[in-house]
């Protein structure tokens, strides 16, 4: 598991471990890890992590978020990076430990192929991912220990998978590689 090591003038304040999918930063008590400074904005910046990979976004914080001297909106977080922001630095030490590793052992995203979300992608990481436009058409992808499944559960027409309309009395088993048509987008259903 990914962790931070946060210092101020040289002096190690704390080591945090990046627990969460998603961890603030900020000068606000409610944020996951607290940089009490007047220059640290109240909200300044979050760490998204997804499996091996973590993510520094700045929150347009006042002051600006900094990695190895660059000022950065978003950035792909590698080991012995260096974070500044306002008076702290934070080293980021990657381990290459996945974060929840043993109560996932199956892990699947759902890419979108087209229109303007065209690129984009969802984890699947929560037991139910609901999908789709209420009133028109939805599904839900469950997760299981093992597997996915996919469930229609609005609409009249019912959505495609790999080019068969799915029942709504059943849920369908989904396997690496299979496309869902929900209400003319086409997603591409992988495991990780």
């Amino acid at each position: 598991m990914a962790k931070l090591i946060i210092s101020r003038n040289g002096q190690v304040e704390q080591q945090i471990q990046l627990s969460k999918e998603r961890m603030t930063l900020g000068r606000h008590p409610r944020n996951d890890i607290v940089l009490t400074h007047p220059a640290v904005s109240a909200e300044h910046a979050a760490i998204v992590t997804i499996l091996d990979d973590s993510f520094l976004e700045d929150l347009h914080s006042t002051n600006g978020t900094f990695v190895n001297g660059h000022r950065i909106g978003k950035h792909f977080l590698q080991h012995q990076d260096v974070i500044a922001m306002a008076k702290f630095q934070l080293d980021f030490v990657a381990d290459g430990i996945r974060p929840l590793a043993a109560a996932q052992p199956v892990l699947a995203e759902i890419s979108i192929l087209n229109g303007a979300n065209a690129g984009k992608h969802v984890a699947l990481t929560k037991p139910q991912t609901t999908l789709g436009r209420a009133g028109v058409q939805v599904v839900v992808i469950h997760r299981h220990p093992d597997f996915y499944t996919i469930t229609h559960t609005e609409g009249e027409v019912a959505p495609l998978l790999n080019g068969t309309a799915l029942d709504p009395r059943s849920a369908e088993r989904l396997s690496h590689g299979d496309v869902i048509d929900l209400s003319g987008t086409t997603l591409a259903f992988r495991i990780a």
